[in-house]
C-alpha cells in the first residue's frame, strides 16, 4: 500500500521541489513529491538545459566557421544540421530528467505523478483522487511564459516549448522581449542563419542589467546582423500565406513586418492557479506568491520557493531557497538569501551576466545615504588569455562604496561570462572588500585576471590599462 502521510510535501519538481526533497530526506524526513509532468520541470526539460545545448551547437558552428583565423583549415564550410541539434538538445535534457529520478528514488523520495492542490490543514487533494497529508507543504510550481493578446501562440506564433523544438530554420524571425530568454532565442537563431528582429518596450536591451553593459550587449548583436528595435511594441498580429503580419508602435511611430516566425518571450507568470490557494491565508501579488525571509506564506505550514515565489526567476534561486527553506522546518539556524548576492546569466553571444546593484543604482543609493561609489572597468583587449582564445571583446565592471571597500555590484559582457561571475559572488557572500579583492593572487594567464584589474582600477591602480 502506497504511503500517504509525509513529514514533507513538496509540490512541482522543477530545481526548487526537487533539490527541496533531497535536502529533507538527507535530514532524515520522510518526503513525498508531487510533479504533474517531467521531473527537472521546465527549467531542465523546457528552459535552461535544452536552450544551453542548442546555444552550444550554436557555438561549435562559430567556431568551425572562424577556424581558419586559428590556422585550422577545411572547416569554414560548417552548416547547420537543425534536426540533429534539437535531437541532442533533447537528449541531454532527457538524460538529466532520468538523474533527477534516479536522485528521488536514491533518496528514498514518493513521487507522486499528478497534480495537486490544499485541501485544508496540512492535507493536498491530488487530481487522480488521493489525499496526502503532511505537516509541512512547499510549493514549487514555478511559472509559465506570459502571453500577449495580440500574438496567441499557435504553429508560425512560438513560446518557448516550440522555438526549442522547430521543424526547419526560418528565414526570418521576430523575437518579443529582449530580456534573457529573448536574447538567448535571438543569438541561436542568428547563427543558424535566421534574419532575426528582436524587440522590446523598454529603451534598451536587457533592461534589467547595468545601462552600460546593455548598450555594448546591443552593439554586439548588431554587429551580427540582429536588427534590434527598442521602446517597441506589437499592437496586432495576422497570419499570411506562409509567415505572419505583425504591427509595430516605436514610441508613436507605426510600420508593419512580415516575418515567418515570431517567438515571444515577454516575461512570465506564476502557476498559482489550482492550488487551492482561495481558503486559506497564503497571499498572491501580480501572480506571486508572498512570501517572508524563510519562505513562509500567510498559511501556517505551508512554504513557497522558486519562480512562483517572484523574482529573480533564476533556478539557481529556487535552489537556494529549497535548502533555505528545508532547513529552517527543521529548526537549523539559517540566514534569509540577500539578492545582492544572487547572480544572473544570459547565455547570449556574448554573454552577460551580473550580481548586485548596476552603476546607476548604486549612484542612487549612495546619493540617498549621503555616501559615494568607486567604480573600476577592464576590457578584455588588455588580457592575455582573452586575445589567445580570439575572444577579446567585452568588459568587467565593478562598483564599490567608497568609503566602506563593500562590493556593491559587478557586470560582464563576454561569451564565458556566466562562468567568471560566480568568483564576484563568492566575494559578495563573504563581504569581501576592496582591500580583500586586491590582495587575492589571479593565476595567470586566465580571463579571471580581469576580475582582478576591474577591482584595481576602481581604486586607480589597474595595471594593464
Amino acid at each position: 500500500m502506497t504511503k500517504t502521510t509525509f513529514d514533507l510535501v513538496v509540490v512541482g519538481g522543477g530545481p526548487g521541489g526537487y533539490v527541496a526533497a533531497i535536502r529533507a530526506a538527507q535530514l532524515g524526513m520522510s518526503v513525498a513529491l508531487v510533479e504533474r509532468a517531467e521531473l527537472g520541470g521546465i527549467c531542465l526539460n523546457w528552459g535552461c538545459i535544452p536552450t544551453k545545448a542548442l546555444l552550444h551547437s550554436a557555438t561549435v558552428l562559430r567556431a568551425c566557421r572562424e577556424a581558419a583565423h586559428y590556422g585550422v583549415a577545411g572547416a569554414g564550410d560548417a552548416r547547420p544540421d537543425l534536426t540533429a541539434m534539437v535531437a541532442r538538445s533533447r537528449k541531454v535534457a532527457g538524460r538529466l530528467g532520468q538523474g533527477v529520478a534516479h536522485l528521488m528514488k536514491k533518496n528514498g523520495v514518493t513521487v507522486f505523478a499528478a497534480s495537486a492542490k490544499l485541501a485544508g490543514a496540512g492535507r493536498l487533494a491530488l487530481d487522480n483522487g488521493g489525499t496526502l497529508s503532511a505537516k509541512h507543504i512547499i510549493l514549487a510550481t514555478g511559472a509559465r511564459a506570459r502571453e500577449l493578446p495580440a500574438l496567441p501562440v499557435g504553429e508560425r506564433i512560438w513560446a518557448y516549448r516550440q522555438a526549442l523544438v522547430p521543424a526547419e530554420i526560418p528565414k526570418s524571425l521576430l523575437v518579443v522581449g529582449a530580456g534573457a530568454i529573448g536574447a538567448e532565442f535571438a543569438s541561436f537563431y542568428r547563427a543558424v542563419g535566421a534574419e532575426v528582429t528582436l524587440i522590446d518596450m523598454t529603451a534598451e536591451i536587457l533592461p534589467q542589467e547595468d545601462a552600460e553593459v546593455s548598450a555594448l550587449a546591443r552593439k554586439a548583436f548588431e554587429k551580427q546582423g540582429i536588427r534590434v528595435l527598442t521602446q517597441c511594441a506589437v499592437t496586432a498580429s495576422s497570419l499570411t500565406a506562409t509567415g505572419v503580419k505583425v504591427a509595430l508602435d516605436q514610441q508613436g511611430k507605426r510600420s508593419e513586418l512580415e516575418v515567418d516566425r515570431v517567438i515571444v518571450a515577454a516575461g512570465i507568470v506564476g502557476n498559482v492557479e489550482n492550488l487551492g490557494l482561495e481558503q486559506t491565508r497564503v497571499k498572491v501579488e501580480k501572480t506571486h506568491i508572498v512570501t517572508d525571509g524563510m519562505c513562509r506564506t500567510g498559511e501556517p505550514g505551508v512554504y513557497a520557493i522558486g519562480d512562483v515565489a517572484g523574482a529573480p526567476w533564476l533556478a539557481h534561486k529556487a535552489s537556494h531557497e529549497a535548502v533555505l527553506c528545508v532547513e529552517a522546518i527543521a529548526g537549523k539556524p539559517v540566514h534569509p538569501i540577500d539578492p545582492l548576492c544572487i547572480p544572473a546569466c544570459t547565455y547570449s553571444y556574448p554573454q552577460v551576466a551580473s550580481i548586485g546593484m548596476s552603476e546607476a543604482r548604486a549612484r542612487e543609493h549612495a546619493a540617498k545615504t549621503g555616501g559615494d561609489i568607486r567604480v573600476g572597468k577592464f576590457t578584455f583587449a588588455g588580457n592575455g588569455k582573452a586575445i589567445a582564445m580570439g575572444e577579446d571583446q567585452g568588459l568587467v565592471k565593478t562598483v564599490f562604496d567608497a568609503k566602506s571597500g563593500e562590493l556593491l555590484g559587478a557586470h560582464i559582457i563576454h561569451p564565458e561570462a556566466s562562468e567568471l561571475i560566480t568568483g564576484y559572488g563568492v566575494a559578495a557572500s563573504l563581504e569581501a572588500t576592496e582591500e580583500d579583492l586586491m590582495h587575492t593572487v589571479f593565476a595567470h594567464p586566465t580571463l579571471s585576471e580581469t576580475l582582478h584589474e576591474s577591482v584595481l582600477s576602481a581604486f586607480g591602480r589597474a595595471l594593464h590599462a
